[in-house]
């Protein structure tokens, strides 16, 4: 029995326009919240999660799996809430940030309109910037566990994408140069990398990520460029940032876990969520 709430639009359905799904979603979440707009969405992976206590008040919490589009997390380390959150901004002014919580991952096997389906509903609630953060591995010894890196470009690995039809997206600047500004305005200190996704849900191979690094790859992981690209797509300003949990294969002496992913987000998690918050309210 499917625990999504129900609803006369089905997503997985190709008849059904998948923004007719993210509005659906967009309405449900404003009169679950009593917020009528959103201005900025946060979606938040492993290791980012304490951010949202620290970026503002929380208004409203939500379960995600009954927003229309939406399923359960089913990813140990991924909250199942939405929450909508307001921002003091430091000139005074107030703004709304969504909080999606449940990424779906592509591995999952759920297709890709779920993958984009947050970040459209984001788009469709006003949101014009969205931050897009995950754990991932890194291809140098010098970004140790822990160390959040600035996404400057992407390597689609998946051998697909969110956008359907001759739909034609410049994705030259797809992270957007001002933002990067702004998380360097509060941490000047920030790396950039290019973040290389693979499909999951197995980790790579020690040959997989040689390549990706001949290819240009700084981080490896499992998510974001299709959700970058569909908030491109939506008119959103995009900002990503990675958190390093480990060295990639090959390149770590120990054998890669998910348990290891999880704990370095921990360890790390009090300090970029602080960062993650204060370049929320700097947005």
């Amino acid at each position: 029995m499917s625990t999504d709430a129900p609803s006369t639009l089905d997503l997985d359905d190709p008849a059904t326009d998948p923004f007719d799904v993210a509005r659906a979603a967009a309405d449900h979440i404003a009169t679950a919240t009593g917020v009528s707009g959103h201005d900025v969405a946060l979606v938040l992976g492993s290791g980012w999660g304490g951010a949202a206590e620290l970026v503002g008040e929380v208004v409203a919490e939500i379960p995600t799996h009954e927003i229309p589009g939406f399923s359960r997390a089913s990813v140990e380390g991924h909250r199942s809430t939405t929450r909508s959150i307001r921002v003091e901004r430091p000139d005074g002014s107030t703004r709304h940030a969504l909080v999606i919580g449940s990424r779906t991952h592509l591995y999952e096997g759920k297709g890709v309109r779920r993958v984009a389906h947050g970040v459209r509903t984001a788009a469709a609630t006003g949101c014009s910037a969205v931050v897009l953060t995950n754990g991932c591995g890194g291809l140098h010894i010098s970004w140790r566990p822990g160390q959040p890196v600035l996404l400057k470009d992407h390597i689609n690995l998946t051998a697909t994408s969110p956008l359907e039809g001759a739909t034609f997206v410049d994705l030259t600047d797809l992270y957007s140069p001002r933002l990067r500004d702004v998380a360097r305005s509060v941490d000047p200190e920030l790396p950039e990398g290019v973040y290389a996704q693979f499909p999951g849900p197995h980790y790579e191979t020690p040959a997989e990520v040689k390549m990706a690094g001949i290819m240009g790859a700084d981080l490896v992981g499992m998510s974001t460029t299709l959700e970058a690209v569909a908030a491109r797509h939506c008119g959103m300003e995009v900002l990503g940032i990675s958190l390093v949990t480990n060295l990639a294969a090959g390149i770590s002496p120990e054998p890669l876990s998910h348990a290891e992913v999880l704990e370095a987000g921990q360890a790390a998690g009090p300090r970029i969520s602080e960062l993650l918050a204060r370049i929320v309210r700097a947005i």
